[in-house]
């Protein structure tokens, strides 16, 4: 029997040395991946996000650096989760049980990479507390930054400080026009590419149309032969995007020189466009389509009903509430009365 056990022993060594050499090898594969190799398989995807839903590519890619630990922590490893979103309520995909602010907290689990973007993209979008974040360029990006901040996205203090400093040790702010060549970052980049992103009112030409930007959000003009469909292939959007950004039904039509926006619109006009005489012609929703403002968001700031139209001549706001109208003090029939006795 002691034999037996001398043979069994070494085996039994032999294979943990094996698993562990394994595990080491593995290990080292996860931890190599840096921060230059995280941008360049992932900046793409960033870009994309913000071409979709206006959120600054530089923003996204420095929250998944961080978040991800550069793409090496456990639940970017084991779940695809770059951003450390948590299940929430409502949350019916894959979930994975991980330590963070207490123990055995529950994260969500994507089968790809990508899907973890596009969820911290609605994420942000569809989170209340994040809208106001949207009425920022998306250039902005240390706006951004202290908006996540201030909405509560991280519990560190520093969060801000800490997402601005890896976009500008990473100059990722190039990104944020969202259509810099993909091996941009890979090349010597000068001050004149690095100010780029950080130009309002910038024009950018792209396959068939050319990319302007009103009230910090980018639109296109349309040509002869646009269609809903030919658009959506062109700025690789998904079906109900640009539907749902111009605030129009499944059923519109494009015109020729017609206004249409690639990004949702903001809920106040740019700053000094504080006003609007309304001509003849005009409807709230073309109203918001010349300044970028929501249609619903119109009607709030006018104090008027949804559905009504405005009338030839009246003034309407764009960035603050109309005060309500001042109604004046009827004199009563008493002192009416008295004011005619006296005479």
């Amino acid at each position: 029997m002691k034999k037996i056990y001398l043979l069994i022993i070494p085996l039994l060594i032999s294979s943990c040395k094996s698993m562990q050499n394994s595990l080491n090898q593995n290990d080292v594969a996860y931890i190599s991946q840096d921060r230059k190799t995280y941008i360049s398989n992932y900046k793409d995807l960033a870009i994309k996000e913000m071409n979709r839903c206006g959120i600054p590519a530089s923003i996204t890619l420095a929250q998944a650096l961080l978040e991800s630990d550069n793409g090496n922590s456990t639940l970017a490893r084991k779940a695809n989760n770059h951003f450390g979103i948590k299940c929430h309520n409502g949350w019916k995909g894959g979930k994975i049980y991980h330590d963070d602010d207490k123990r055995g907290e529950c994260f969500r689990k994507y089968s790809n990479v990508y899907d973890s973007y596009y969820d911290h993209s609605d994420f942000i979008v569809n989170g209340s507390r994040y809208k106001f974040l949207f009425d920022y360029s998306s250039s902005d990006y240390k706006s951004w930054a202290k908006g996540l901040q201030k909405a509560g996205y991280a519990t560190n203090r520093n969060y801000a400080n800490l997402l601005i400093k890896i976009i500008d040790d990473n100059q990722l702010h190039i990104y944020d026009t969202g259509f810099i060549a993909i091996n941009e970052l890979d090349q010597e980049t000068d001050s004149q590419h690095v100010r780029l992103g950080n130009v309002d009112n910038f024009k950018i030409q792209v396959n068939k149309h050319t990319i302007s930007e009103k009230n910090r959000i980018d639109y296109i003009i349309v040509k002869k032969g646009d269609t809903f469909e030919s658009l959506t292939e062109e700025f690789q959007k998904l079906s109900w995007e640009l539907y749902s950004y111009n605030e129009l039904g499944k059923d519109a039509i494009l015109t020729e020189g017609q206004v249409i926006y690639l990004q949702p619109k903001r809920n106040s006009a740019e700053p000094g466009k504080n006003f609007h005489e309304v001509k003849e012609g005009e409807t709230m929703h073309s109203i918001s389509q010349l300044y970028g403002v929501k249609v619903k968001k119109l009607y709030e700031k006018n104090r008027m009903k949804e559905g009504e139209e405005p009338e030839l001549g009246q003034k309407l706001w764009l960035r603050k509430i109309k005060p309500e109208d001042k109604i004046e003090p009827q004199k009563s029939e008493t002192e009416i009365i008295e004011f005619d006795t006296e005479e």
